[in-house]
């Protein structure tokens, strides 16, 4: 149910993530830096120090849906909490993930990882074969879910970029 605004933006009353404070509670998280569109909030329950979940204030269900200040500041934003998340947490690097299905709120999951921590690259399902390339990257295949056909990727990506061009 859409109700609102609060404070200028918009919010679906049945959403967790638009309950803020009173979802965080649920969610076993607290709330470390927001601003006017976006706000940070920290896990108190990950299995790695520093997982927080970066979301619009507004209620916009997928990545896909982005627009406005949102879409524009994105990117900025982005930068400027990994970037955080990275120091304070001495992490090598910070994952970045959304998935989509969860909840319908677009959730950026930031999740610091350190050599040894319970996160893993893998984002492939299946028995895993790894195979160095000449410039030294790993690259990573499923045994049990090959690569699709090439002619059928190089379509995509034709169709793709011509979308973006027009």
């Amino acid at each position: 149910m859409r109700v609102g605004p609060a404070f200028g933006i918009w919010y679906w009353v049945d959403c967790v993530l638009c309950r803020r404070a009173d979802g965080d509670a649920e969610l076993d998280r607290v709330q470390v830096w927001e601003d006017r569109l976006w706000r940070l909030t920290m896990s108190l329950g990950a299995e790695v120090l520093g997982f927080c979940y970066l979301e619009p204030k507004r209620h916009i269900p997928h990545v896909t849906d982005l627009d406005g200040e949102e879409a524009a500041t994105f990117g900025a934003v982005l930068a400027r909490v990994t970037s955080a998340l990275q120091q304070e947490t001495a992490a090598e690097v910070v994952y970045v993930y959304v998935f989509g299905e969860g909840v319908p709120h677009l959730h950026v999951h930031l999740a610091p990882h350190h050599d040894g921590d319970a996160l893993s690259a893998q984002m492939i399902r299946g028995r895993l074969e790894e195979r160095k390339l000449p410039s030294g990257a790993t690259a990573i295949t499923s045994l049990d879910f090959p690569p699709l056909p090439e002619p059928q990727q190089r379509a995509t990506a034709e169709r793709v970029a011509l979308r973006l061009r027009g």
